[in-house]
């Protein structure tokens, strides 16, 4: 038996009717979709954190995930395991025409425009007429941001220096800051321009080549590392984080600053 006809035959177990586990038994494609969001970010944490031997049991979860579909998908008679797995060797190999068909792509930038090109037709074979049709709703607010701004890309509707770009950044600061200093504040028209903000940051973002769902992440990282050292030179002086004063806290924030910056600068 491979390995992986051992994964689907334990599935099929687990969802047995009579013999199986009431928990996985019970399971629905909704109630399952939680898991899957947390095994995916999962994986990316054992990626970034380079631990090759939790991202093996990690990538496991996550097949495991897509197995648990399957299963259910088949007692549906919908699709089953197999036609997963044809479903994505069609797609790969109808979007790699430079490698499975006569089509010449020689540099990324040709395969990346052939990859769009294909893509569109897909669209539109599913009636699906807008350039972003097909964006997920569920994707993290920055990641969808980024992909909306992308696919608008691809059909000219965009700057093309960044001139503008950063123009429109200080154009929602001002817009926010006018929100926020009216007397009698309206939450829901602040919040849309905190949102148009941030979306017109992600728009920076992008033109200067960067994700900003990743540089976000590398940012909560950053200050997190930070925060603990301050946390710890706090402690270190007899205090508590809530009895210390927002200046000595300050202080020891400086003071992690200046030692990152001071390593920093004797790495060759």
């Amino acid at each position: 038996m491979t390995a992986l006809n051992r994964l689907l035959t334990i599935m099929q177990t687990l969802r047995d009717p009579e013999r199986g586990c009431p928990w996985d038994r019970q399971q629905t494609f909704a109630s399952i979709a939680p898991y899957t969001l947390e095994e995916t970010y999962e994986v990316i944490d054992a990626i970034q954190r380079e631990d090759f031997d939790d991202l093996r049991g990690e990538l496991g979860d996550l097949l495991f995930q897509v197995v648990f579909y399957a299963q259910m998908a088949d007692e549906q008679q919908r699709f089953n395991f197999d036609d997963i797995c044809n479903a994505i060797s069609d797609k790969l190999e109808r979007r790699h025409p430079h490698i499975f068909a006569n089509v010449q792509a020689d540099t990324t930038q040709e395969v990346l425009k052939n990859w769009e090109a294909i893509k569109h037709q897909e669209r539109a074979e599913k009636s699906q007429h807008s350039a972003l049709d097909d964006i997920p709703k569920a994707l993290p607010a920055l990641m969808r941001a980024h992909k909306i701004q992308k696919r608008c890309s691809t059909v000219g509707f965009d700057w093309n220096t960044l001139g503008p770009v950063l123009d429109k950044v200080y154009e929602e600061i001002d817009e926010v800051m006018h929100e926020a200093q009216q007397a009698v504040i309206d939450s829901d028209k602040l919040e849309e321009e905190i949102g148009d903000l941030l979306f017109a940051t992600v728009n920076f973002s992008r033109h200067l080549g960067s994700k900003a769902e990743t540089a976000l992440q590398k940012a909560n990282d950053k200050f997190e590392r930070r925060f603990r050292q301050v946390e710890s030179i706090i402690t270190q002086q007899g205090l508590a984080m809530n009895d210390a004063t927002l200046e000595q806290m300050e202080e020891a924030w400086q003071q992690v600053k200046a030692c990152e910056n001071k390593d920093s600068a004797i790495i060759p």
